[in-house]
């Protein structure tokens, strides 16, 4: 027999229903943070022996959160069939883990925007400046559709052809926004979440206190 009726009933197949939903987010967050790592555009413009890491970090965030996010949607989705205050107390504590993960890679992504856009910037004018005919300088210019520094511009650049610090800031700045929104978007979900299975442990506690 169930332990929680009437309105507390509707509350367990919300909870179920947004714990699926919710594993699905995090299959979504997981295979965002799979493209970002191996997207092969950006894997090509930081693949130097000294390049720079800055970006992989909130990337590998997403990925572990995404990870995390499945597993726990699918402990949650158990937890509400069953109606195991211990399971649910359990989601609710990995969703504050999640929650501050979430954060920290959305915060870390807008945060940390200028600094690693300004690092990939440095590693590409000291690439060039060392040799502007190497493997690593034609790959940002094929990548990026751009030429030269802004203090060595190419002499007859093509009419849609900027330079490569300039499409440097606006490739990753696209990339840095995805992991700002992504990680906020899904952490502003969690919220829900909690409340959720906050309400579900209180009714299955009061109920077992009435038995």
């Amino acid at each position: 027999m169930s332990k929680v009726e009437g309105g507390m009933k509707c509350v367990k197949y919300l909870l179920f229903i947004f714990n699926f939903i919710f594993w699905l987010m995090g299959s979504f967050v997981l295979a965002v943070g799979l493209w970002l790592r191996f997207d092969p555009e950006t894997v090509s413009l930081l693949n130097g022996d000294k390049a720079p890491d800055t970006f992989f970090i909130g990337v590998y965030i997403l990925i572990g959160a995404g990870s995390l996010v499945m597993l726990v949607g699918f402990f949650g989705c158990c937890g509400a069939v069953r109606e195991s205050q211990c399971l649910l107390g359990s989601f609710f504590a990995c969703l504050l883990i999640i929650f501050g993960a979430e954060v920290a890679a959305g915060v870390f992504g807008f945060l940390n925007k200028d600094k690693i856009i300004k690092d990939v910037q440095n590693f590409y004018a000291t690439s060039y400046n060392e040799n502007n005919n190497g493997t690593l300088i034609i790959s940002y210019q094929k990548v990026l559709n751009c030429c030269g520094t802004i203090e060595s511009p190419c002499p007859e650049p093509a009419t849609d052809t900027k330079d490569c610090e300039t499409r440097i800031k606006e490739f990753f700045n696209n990339k840095l926004y995805i992991i700002g929104y992504v990680g906020i978007g899904i952490a502003g979900v969690m919220v829900i979440g909690m409340i959720f299975s906050m309400v579900l442990c209180c009714a299955i506690r009061n109920s077992r206190e009435v038995i």
